[in-house]
């Protein structure tokens, strides 16, 4: 057990263990081995840690907003202090290559606490002038946050759902993924560390059950879940009962566009990183790569060559550029994918070999919409490349799906760019380049891919609530 915590919880500024709870065994996905053993959260649990954020919440809201920052801005500064050991242990949560986690998981999530740290103090009112009379508002806390995290980035989710939430003076109670629970116990400890007050940040582990009792508890003023679509239906219908704010971040399909004048070497490289970075396994991937045909065959042969190259191995080795799958679950999943496209005629280019729980680098081309691979969150490092003829066809190809996370769009000519971006049904976008997600801007989707915004300004707004006052200034003039 090389990566067992002090105990599976984090409540009220401590270590807590339940043995009671259901066994949670953290599995290495590069080994198979496990690398700790956790319990879930019994009821108790979970009143204890609603209790404590309930307790410390109104007291942290009443700080001075600066004050809040400070501790943020600290707790970002001891993150990059235990920068290797940190992504170590992400490494061994998740599989991602080290080469991965020691630029991109927790140097993300420490970004993010020194952003919404650094906002801290620039968040005010306004005042409203009505001739004698006049109001103001005042932006507040919600309260009580929940925060549910996914497997793929759980350290700096936690990061990006809990650094606005205690900015704006709210406290959480955080359950990460079953699968990767180990860096939210960390961050929880982190926090304490800078001299977050007990209470403002509990981990809880679990599965499904458990984050339910979370969503549906009467001292829950917010929900904020990253998931797949079915896990987002359940939380936002359970969520509706209390009439609870609400963000969620959920799956996506999204389309990247490649016109034949764009650079070809930065087209095929933003291609293999919106579908091979982290093993595929990233919500705003870039899976439908529709590519002009001017450029088809140009683009599979540099493709095809790049992409062969990609080294597979021990994640710990800094060779190592792709690691395995999460799950043996996961890992069948994409081999179904593989298999039905290969069932339904796509063409495939290169890959779809598996070695373990690893997936090689995989393409199909001759991709069609209706085929099930077109259509479906695959979540693995597989790219589906469709052929197309001009920009009013692709654009309305790449809108016909029900999800609505990101899109791409690849050309030389800058107004088409533009153009094509203002058409695209997406809520996070880039031209001529792809998946960069820097704090400063917000990331969320549209349609099935979820409601809300993280990061950015953006996100304070959905961490807090306006309270409007009117004030008048002369006699009251009453009808009565």
């Amino acid at each position: 057990m090389i990566a067992q915590p002090k105990a599976s919880h984090y409540i009220d500024g401590n270590w807590l263990e339940d043995t009671a709870g259901t066994p949670l065994e953290v599995v290495n996905p590069a080994t198979g081995e496990a690398i700790a053993r956790l319990h879930e959260a019994t009821p108790a649990v979970i009143d204890a840690a609603m209790d404590a954020a309930k307790r410390a919440q109104a007291e942290w809201a009443s700080r001075k907003p600066v004050e809040r920052g400070r501790i943020l801005r600290r707790a970002a500064d001891l993150i990059l202090a235990q920068g290797g050991s940190l992504a170590r242990l992400e490494t061994l949560d998740t599989g991602k290559p080290l080469q991965e986690t020691l630029v991109a998981d927790w140097p993300s999530g420490a970004e993010a606490l020194e952003y919404f740290g650094g906002m801290a103090a620039t968040v005010t009112g306004e005042t409203i002038p009505l001739g004698g009379d006049f109001a103001y508002t005042l932006r507040e806390a919600l309260g009580v946050c929940v925060g549910i995290g996914a497997w793929n980035y759980p350290s700096q989710i936690a990061c990006w759902k809990s650094a606005p939430a205690l900015v704006m003076g709210n406290a959480m109670v955080f359950k990460p993924s079953e699968l990767t629970p180990l860096g939210a116990l960390k961050l929880a400890e982190i926090f304490t560390e800078a001299g977050l007050p007990a209470g403002l940040f509990n981990v809880v582990q679990g599965r499904g059950a458990v984050g339910a009792s979370l969503v549906t508890d009467s001292r829950v003023d917010k929900v904020s879940l990253t998931g797949s679509v079915p896990t987002g239906r359940k939380v936002y219908a359970a969520a509706a009962e209390g009439v609870r704010h609400v963000t969620m971040e959920l799956g996506g399909k999204s389309p990247l566009i490649i016109f034949d004048d764009a650079d070809l070497e930065s087209a095929v490289g933003a291609a293999m990183m919106a579908n091979f970075y982290s093993a595929g396994q990233v919500c705003s991937n870039g899976t439908r790569v529709f590519v002009q045909k001017g450029i088809r065959k140009a683009f599979l042969e540099r493709l095809t060559a790049r992409a062969e190259k990609i080294v597979l191995g021990d994640p710990l080795d800094m060779e190592t550029q792709m690691g395995p799958l999460i799950s043996p679950a996961q890992h069948e999943k994409v081999l179904g994918y593989i298999a039905g496209a290969r069932a339904e005629g796509a063409t495939l280019v290169t890959g779809g070999g598996n070695h373990g729980q690893f997936v090689e680098p995989t393409v199909f081309a001759d991709v069609t919409d209706d085929m099930t691979i077109a259509r479906e969150e695959v979540f693995g490092p597989v790219m589906a490349v469709f052929d197309f003829e001009d920009e009013d066809e692709v654009i309305t190809r790449a809108n016909a799906t029900e999800f609505g996370l990101a899109a791409g769009v690849f050309t030389a000519d800058l107004t088409r760019a533009h153009r094509v971006i203002s058409a695209l049904e997406a809520g996070t976008c880039w031209i001529n380049t792809y998946n960069l997600t820097p704090v400063e801007m917000p990331f969320g989707g549209v349609k099935m891919s979820g409601v809300g915004r993280e990061n950015g300004k953006a996100a304070l707004e959905y961490y807090s609530q306006i309270k409007s006052v009117y004030v008048g200034m002369g006699p009251v003039d009453a009808p009565y």
